[in-house]
């Protein structure tokens, strides 16, 4: 454990951050499942209203440096080309 002040206040921030950046990805995982299941059952239009979600969760993600931007674009690009296919 640090015994500096300043390293223990960055410890404690490191771990806001953490926590913070798992709340993102989790949130992203769960609209994902969301956006498939949708795809599963047919439901087209909801799925697109999923892929907004999605692409938002995805757009706020790169901007806390939670994710790369070109990672998010990958992962967008998937979605929506599975959403062309079913429709």
């Amino acid at each position: 454990m640090a015994n500096i002040k300043s390293a223990i206040k960055r410890i404690d921030i490191a771990n806001q951050n953490n926590a913070r950046n798992k709340a993102i990805k989790t949130e992203i995982k769960t609209a994902t499942k969301k956006f498939d299941a949708a795809i599963q059952a047919g439901n087209i239009d909801e799925a697109k209203e999923l892929l907004k979600l999605v692409d938002k969760k995805l757009k706020y993600a790169t901007s806390k440096n939670v994710m790369h931007k070109n990672a998010a674009a990958r992962r967008m690009s998937h979605l929506a080309t599975k959403l062309n296919k079913a429709s």
